[in-house]
């Protein structure tokens, strides 16, 4: 038997055949959560915020084994210059350092990702402006709906089964901005029911005897707004916002000659992005 001051002064080593593999799991069991994390992370970055290699964040089998590969060589990489003769306190030390260094990396230290500039701008808030006082704020209590409307153009009152309310320019009488809205069931609470906003836009375009310019969507204040833009064979230029709210589907028509359409198109795009089919 081995007496107790003999077991007590016995010290533990890693088996000598074994040493630099359980080196190896050792740090690469300290990373394998951030790893898996990584791996099933759908998202864009370009690189990590430390000095670990690049992980591919991606959900493909080869992009796990890509991980696990780049893992390896970040674990040998952490097992530093100890040499094998070292005593195993020492050892046992410079494994503790090691450790708390890589979990500060991970625990403490956050990666930092860097977002793609194409999707900067989609983050910043839209800015509405009333142009120098050519626009003015607009709200119809009775129908539930604020906007911007043109200062100093005619306005008119519901025509039935034509619109709710119109503006008109009082000189080119096709400058026009017509807000008309139709009932839908409750259970239509947002446009994208009517379909893809391109394929949409290519059927509006045809019922128009237009070409279809742009066809784009946004949401603002959790609405789903569908924008159209075409250009129509009798030389109308025409802006077209479509939105579904308070159990109706609210159609915006912002309408200029095609001559004058670089003159408008910022002050309808105003008036567009003003439209809410709620009161403030």
């Amino acid at each position: 038997g081995v007496s107790d001051a003999a077991r007590k002064n016995r010290t533990w080593r890693w088996p000598p055949h074994n040493r630099k593999m359980n080196q190896h799991s050792f740090f690469f069991t300290l990373l394998a959560p951030f790893l898996l994390a990584a791996s099933l992370t759908p998202t864009k970055v370009h690189s990590f915020g430390f000095g670990l290699p690049a992980l591919d964040l991606k959900t493909s089998p080869e992009s796990v084994r890509n991980n696990i590969k780049n893992a390896s060589s970040a674990a040998r990489s952490f097992k530093g210059s100890s040499p094998i003769g070292i005593s195993s306190t020492s050892r046992r030390d410079w494994m503790q350092k090691q450790s708390s260094s890589l979990l500060s990396i991970l625990i403490v230290t956050p990666p930092s990702f860097a977002v793609e500039e194409e999707n900067v701008d989609e983050l910043q808030p839209e800015t509405i402006s009333r142009m120098g006082g050519q626009l003015e704020k607009f709200q119809d209590g009775t129908r539930g709906f604020r906007m911007l409307a043109p200062s100093g153009w005619n306005k008119f009152e519901g025509e039935v089964g034509a619109y709710d309310v119109m503006w008109r320019d009082l000189v080119d009488t096709k400058e026009n901005i017509k807000l008309s809205s139709t009932p839908v069931k409750s259970s239509t609470t947002s446009v994208a029911l009517l379909g893809d906003v391109q394929v949409l836009g290519e059927a509006l375009a045809s019922k128009r005897n237009a070409s279809l310019i742009k066809a784009t969507s946004r949401t603002t204040d959790d609405i789903l707004y569908y924008n159209f833009e075409f250009a129509i064979k009798d030389g109308t230029h025409q802006m077209l916002q479509l939105c579904v709210g308070k159990s109706k589907l609210w159609s915006l028509d912002l309408n200029s000659s095609e001559k004058r359409w670089e003159q408008k198109k910022e002050m309808y795009s105003n008036i567009a992005r003003s439209f809410v089919p709620k009161l403030g």
